[in-house]
Order: C-alpha cells, then sequence, then structure tokens
C-alpha cells in the first residue's frame, strides 16, 4: 500500500521502479520522461530496471486567461484540443494557434537543450514506458502518448506515482499498459500529493540524463577479460 503525500518525486520513482521490477519488462524497452516534472521519477525508475532514459517535451496549452487551465497540449507532431472547452469558453481558432505556435518554440529549445544535439532514440519495434510525476487531466500525457506511438512502438506503457480517476480512466484505452500507484479519491493537483513538490529546471533535467548515460553505459559495458 503506498501512503500519501511522497516525500518528493525521487520516493515516487523509487516506489514507481519497485511496481515495475514485478513485472515482466521487455529488455529492448526504452524509459521516456515527459518534462520536466517526470525526468526525476523517470530516472528512478531507468536506474532501477537498468533501462535508457530520454524525454518527451511535452508542453501544455493553457486557456488565454488562465494559463494553468490545459485547453490540450502538444508532443513532437502530436497535438491534443479540448474542442469542447475551448469551444464552451469561447477561444478563437486564432488565440489557440498563437499558443501552439509559443509552445512549439518552446519545446524546440528544450529539445535541442536536453539532448545535446543527439538523436531521440528510434522506438521502433521497441517498449516504450512513459512516466510523468502525475496524471491530473491527462492532456499533456495524451499528446505525448499520440507522439509515442506515431513512433511506431511494439507496446506502450504509461507509469505515474499517482493520478485522477478521470485521468486515469481517460489513458488507460490509449495504451496497452497504465501503471498508477494511487487514485486518491479528491483529487486536484498533482502538487497536493507531494511534500516537495519544487520546480524542476532545466539544469536538473540535464544533469540527470547525464547520469542515467553514465549508469546505464556502466552496466551495459562488457566485463573486463583477464
Amino acid at each position: 500500500m503506498v501512503h500519501l503525500p511522497f516525500a518528493d518525486r525521487e520516493e515516487a520513482g523509487r516506489l514507481l521502479a519497485e511496481e515495475f521490477s514485478l513485472r515482466k519488462i521487455a529488455p529492448d524497452a526504452v524509459v521516456l520522461a515527459l518534462t520536466r516534472g517526470g525526468v526525476p521519477v523517470g530516472f528512478e525508475v531507468a536506474d532501477r530496471l537498468h533501462l535508457p532514459l530520454d524525454v518527451i517535451v511535452a508542453r501544455k496549452l493553457g486557456v488565454p486567461w488562465q494559463p494553468e487551465l490545459a485547453m490540450g497540449a502538444i508532443a513532437g507532431t502530436a497535438r491534443f484540443l479540448d474542442d469542447r472547452m475551448i469551444q464552451g469558453l469561447g477561444i478563437s481558432d486564432e488565440d489557440v494557434e498563437k499558443i501552439v505556435v509559443r509552445e512549439q518554440a518552446e519545446m524546440r529549445r528544450r529539445e535541442e537543450l536536453y539532448r545535446g544535439g543527439k538523436l531521440a532514440p528510434d522506438l521502433h519495434g521497441r517498449s516504450a514506458i512513459v512516466i510523468d510525476d502525475g496524471l491530473a487531466t491527462g492532456s499533456t500525457m495524451l499528446a505525448a502518448v499520440r507522439h509515442c506511438r506515431s513512433l511506431k512502438p511494439a507496446k506502450v506503457t504509461i507509469g505515474v506515482p499517482v493520478g485522477s480517476e478521470e485521468g486515469v480512466a481517460r489513458l488507460r484505452n490509449q495504451v496497452d499498459e497504465l501503471v498508477c500507484l494511487a487514485t486518491p479519491e479528491f483529487f486536484s493537483a498533482v502538487g497536493e500529493w507531494y511534500r516537495d513538490f519544487q520546480q524542476v529546471d532545466d539544469a536538473e533535467v540535464q544533469n540527470l540524463l547525464a547520469e542515467s548515460r553514465r549508469r546505464f553505459r556502466k552496466h551495459t559495458a562488457a566485463p573486463v577479460v583477464a
């Protein structure tokens, strides 16, 4: 049984990694963490399972006058728009496109920064484990999964420490497997289920990716023959 709240993303990641370690994981699987908050969680999962870690840069599309309220999300070439919300709030197509263009520019900036010129992993025929620090509405994860699906993986699994019942229900039929440690009945925001939910910055993402690559290389290195 998981006791909420989690101390921080690292503890949540270790607990999620323990759950994954009880399951059959393909040896060619790749852990893909949503930036930025999903990266410390994904780091722990990748480290425990001895898998490579990469990122999916997904960006929320916020309502123009209330940016924290998601009207959709983008990731890679994938886009998800909550048409019902957009129409209900009277948001024009022009305003939606302005926000999409702005977020696409930020998405490209982050991808270049985090990868440092390295190519994204080839997911064709492989298993992808998509990690975030939680699911609220599920909009950002949905865009990430659609992007992931476009790369033709053999299997897509979502892993999150905590999620709303709504978010989990929305995503469950979009993937082959969904692992969520806790779905509290009263859910307003992911951060309420963490004692420490400080913002993850670009430097931390870069450092965790570099350390994960170092550990993966060390684990997969051929043994020295005397």
